[in-house]
């Protein structure tokens, strides 16, 4: 791939020289410019493994991504250790590879935890892709590929901001201690996450942890996450019938599965789109400025569609629950007969509100559910995943050095933002390091299209996130946690 110079060496007004950083953060500004093109190629290397984590795909290209990623980590001739690690699912198999390094920190200094995910979705049909999916293609200043951004992007946000660092640091010394995590299921439930947190806890141990996992205001503008809904997914089955029959000799009288399904789909919801399932909680909370318009700009919607639900459009996303139906297990359009079918199932993916845990939100939906079965069908609940929303503690000495670290990276000031996706290992993060800080980053912006046909890392948001981080970096490596949390 060839990299568009103009992008790859472009300085911005944001890179203009900052008066308190000194040599060492010239130094950084001066390396994340030149290292960009590299970083750039190593990203769209990552592009090219297709890491996709669910059961149904084949494994050795997670194993193949893990193993390009440790590469990359070791190559910064930074970490002590580098490893490929997994843990067992509760009841189940072992999870997918996850890359754990580690340097110790020396002097009083601080560790920090950085995390990102190697594994992606799949990338659905190939035709609604302009280029192949798993083929890094340039196009304006966009890198486009199935995880260019969610989340290898993250990934090279981690590496490059080192490489910036130890260059930055001129041979001085690195006292900060630096964990790497780069977990390879995030994309399927995270399913071993706590184990592996339990059995590598004394590795991952951190006063920061760093999750570049999140989106930012605009490609200008950077965001700071500090509020994540929950989530509970699960598969729903509806049967009706023994077996099918033929829609013009029963239709009419007997109740076939789909007609019970959409009747019981159409419960979830009130006439406005907003969520009808008692005991799914609205969180408290305030919203930074989101219009319709930006709303249906940034989200594509057709001419003549309305939006849904109550409140203003960033209440709607970040603090009230939601409910997608995201798949169907039905007859095509191609392969449809005149038959009443006997079952239907549906994916349905539910986001709830931040404080509230997922363990009541499931028993909330499973009671609806009952409550609303029509025609007297069979419904069955399974495969269920969950996790717990997270809200961010702003009070810290670390978010304070992040908010300046991006304003002094990006050239405009970090927004706190909440964010209607879920990241639900983050409450296994807290409850494992409760005395660690956890900052929610990311690389992504509204155009990205993570998960969507035609996903794309835009580069100038990369370029500044690289230096964001390694100047945040730096700025941890200058004190001790006593000295941090006293600087102004």
């Amino acid at each position: 791939m060839t990299v568009n110079p103009a992008i790859a060496n472009a300085k911005s007004s944001d890179d203009a020289k900052d008066s308190r950083s000194g040599g060492v953060e010239e130094e950084i500004r001066r390396s994340v410019a030149l290292g960009l093109p590299g970083a750039i190629a190593d990203l769209s290397n990552l592009v090219r493994i297709p890491s996709v984590s669910w059961d149904s795909f084949d494994p050795a290209h997670v194993r193949a991504s893990a193993e390009a990623v440790a590469a990359l980590l070791s190559d910064t001739g930074v970490f002590e250790t580098v490893s490929l690690a997994a843990a067992e699912i509760p009841g189940g198999p072992m999870g997918n590879l996850a890359v754990l390094a580690r340097r110790a920190a020396k002097n009083g200094r601080p560790t920090v935890l950085l995390y990102a995910h190697h594994d992606v979705q799949p990338q659905g049909d190939d035709a609604d892709w302009l280029s192949p999916p798993f083929e890094p293609t340039l196009r304006g200043d966009r890198l486009y590929g199935r995880g260019a951004s969610d989340d290898k992007a993250g990934i090279m946000s981690h590496v490059a901001a080192i490489r910036s660092l130890v260059e930055g640091l001129g041979g001085a010394d690195l006292d900060l201690g630096i964990v790497a995590f780069i977990e390879g299921e995030e994309e399927f439930g995270s399913r071993s996450f706590g184990a592996f947190l339990a059995k590598h806890r004394s590795e991952l141990a951190a006063d920061v942890i760093v999750v570049a996992d999140s989106d930012n205001v605009d490609v200008e503008t950077p965001g700071l996450t500090i509020s994540l809904r929950g989530n509970v997914t699960f598969k729903l089955t509806v049967r009706t019938l023994a077996h099918a029959s033929h829609s013009g000799m029963f239709g009419g009288a007997v109740p076939d599965a789909m007609l019970a399904l959409v009747r019981l789909l159409g419960t979830l919801h009130d006439a406005a789109g907003s969520v009808a399932v008692a005991g799914l909680d609205t969180a408290p909370g305030s919203a930074s400025d989101y219009t319709e318009d930006e709303l249906h700009r940034d989200a594509g919607f057709l001419p003549g569609v309305t939006s849904i639900g109550h409140g203003s459009v960033n209440e709607r996303q970040w603090f009230q629950p939601a409910i997608t139906v995201t798949g169907i297990d039905a007859p095509s359009v191609a392969n449809a007969s005149n038959t009443l079918l006997p079952v239907v199932s549906v994916r349905v993916s539910t986001r709830i509100a931040p404080g509230q845990d997922a363990a009541s939100a499931a028993q909330a939906l499973r009671d609806h559910i009952a409550a609303n079965i029509p025609f007297g069908a069979s419904v069955e609940i399974s495969d269920v995943d969950s996790g717990d929303g997270f809200l961010v503690d702003t009070g810290g000495w670390a978010v304070r050095l992040m908010k300046g670290a991006m304003a002094d990276g990006w050239g405009k000031d970090a927004v706190e933002t909440g964010i209607g996706g879920s990241i639900p290992f983050i409450s296994d993060l807290a409850r494992e390091f409760p005395e660690a800080q956890i900052l929610v980053t990311g690389v992504e912006d509204p155009d990205t299209r993570a998960h969507s046909p035609n996903e794309s890392q835009h580069l100038g948001v990369f370029r500044r996130a690289i230096l964001a981080e390694a100047l945040f970096l730096a700025r941890l490596n200058g004190g001790t946690v006593q000295e941090l949390a006293l600087r102004e």
